[in-house]
């Protein structure tokens, strides 16, 4: 009688390692494909983007996922973009919560608390903004807040300037100023 139970024993024990092995195999298994995983990680990147070997803007964010086959980077976690003009000389700074970048293009989208600070002193507020790299200008179709003085603060929908933010439009402009109208 025993050695009856003794057989039942093991063949609960066997049954049970049986199936954990069969599961086990299974997560091993999902754990192994790499479908919708970054090829390349990184914290903390430091990203410097020339055009024939001038520094055209400086990238950094608290984390990066580079996709090979999309030929796609996603920072993400605190973006920062120093832009530089054609001399290298420094014109604006753009943060945002995250930022796409397509590497055929070096095309760049913002998105989430987009904010750019000219040198010049302009600012601007958006959600998101786009800037094309072959064109040197940023642009948005979303609502905007530019700040020109303490005083003057425009809003609108649309928006499109150069780098260093020195010729800009609003599409579709509203706005108070302090300034008296002149004639």
């Amino acid at each position: 009688m025993n050695r009856m139970r003794f057989n039942k024993y093991n063949i609960w024990v066997f049954l049970f390692l049986l199936i954990q092995g069969c599961s086990s195999n299974d997560v091993l298994q999902e754990r192994q494909t790499r479908d919708g995983l970054p090829d390349q990680e990184s914290w903390s990147p430091v990203i410097t983007l020339t055009d024939e070997g001038v520094r055209r803007a400086w990238v950094h964010a608290g984390h990066l996922e580079k996709y090979n086959d999309k030929k796609y980077i996603l920072l993400d976690d605190s973006v920062t973009v120093d832009f530089y003009n054609s001399d290298e000389t420094h014109s604006s700074v753009l943060t945002s919560d995250i930022a796409e970048v397509d590497e055929q293009s070096n095309f760049m989208r913002a998105i989430g608390n987009v904010i750019v600070i000219s040198d010049s002193g302009v600012t601007l507020f958006t959600d998101t903004l786009s800037w094309d790299h072959e064109i040197e200008m940023i642009y948005t179709d979303d609502s905007v807040m530019v700040a020109t003085t303490q005083n003057d603060t425009l809003y609108g929908i649309g928006f499109e300037s150069d780098m260093s933010m020195d010729h800009w439009t609003i599409l579709y402009p509203s706005g108070v100023t302090g300034r008296e109208y002149e004639e």
